[in-house]
């Protein structure tokens, strides 16, 4: 594959139709879904005493990041709900709770013995 090949892909899959979705409308009420789309490219080539070479590829990463809901003359905005990041920061509240309770009652028990 040449590398041009892959910038062209790569272009072509870093488009707004990546961050807008397909709006779709059901009784009157249109949804447009929004991502937040990442890219990366790299290319290469080279010449030496090996021979030829080239090289190439690209990345792309998207995440939800909700719906653009319209009903008439109103626009309303609906953040998607990350449940991974929810659940990582109900463990984050729950250690840093259980750090401070241990570290309470180790200072209530060197109070009492003392």
């Amino acid at each position: 594959m040449d590398t041009q090949q892959v910038l062209e892909q790569a272009r072509d899959a870093i488009t707004v139709r990546r961050v807008f979705g397909e709006p779709y409308e059901r009784d009157g009420l249109t949804v447009i879904p929004a991502a937040r789309v990442q890219g990366g490219v790299g290319g290469g080539t080279g010449e030496g005493d090996q021979g030829k070479g080239t090289g190439g590829g690209y990345g792309v990463n998207a995440k939800p990041l909700g719906a653009f809901v319209i009903r008439g003359d109103d626009v309303v905005w609906r953040p998607a709900v990350d449940v991974n990041r929810m659940i990582l920061g109900g463990q984050i509240v729950a250690i840093v709770a259980l750090l401070t309770l241990r570290t309470l009652l180790k200072l209530r028990a060197k109070v009492a013995t003392a």
